[in-house]
């Protein structure tokens, strides 16, 4: 055993093979970071919350938490744990059903 062993010659082929998988995969991170980013920003650039139905007309001191819409309704949850079901169409109360919980 020596102590100052002599170093090995590096391959060119090696190194250049080394250097081209390097930028492949920095390329393909850097493509797929921006493909990622583009569907974050055009998926939730567009959405918005459905608007509050015009035509239903809710009871006075009646505060809505949550808006479900359905095929021909809309049902709106209160504060206070009322879910009250109204026709789409004509904007009148279907139905409304008390809310119960357990202690």
């Amino acid at each position: 055993m020596t102590d100052n062993p002599e170093p090995q010659p590096v391959d060119p082929a090696l190194v250049k093979y080394l250097r081209f998988l390097v930028t492949t995969l920095s390329a393909t991170m850097i493509i797929g970071l921006v493909v990622i980013i583009g569907l974050l920003v055009t998926r939730f650039s567009g959405t918005s919350a459905p608007a509050f139905p015009d035509r239903i007309t809710l009871p006075d001191g009646t505060v809505p938490i949550a808006v479900t819409k359905g095929d021909g309704w809309y049902a709106i949850v209160t504060k206070s744990n009322e879910i009250m079901v109204f026709d789409a169409d004509t904007g009148k109360l279907r139905q409304t059903i008390q809310i119960t919980t357990q202690p």
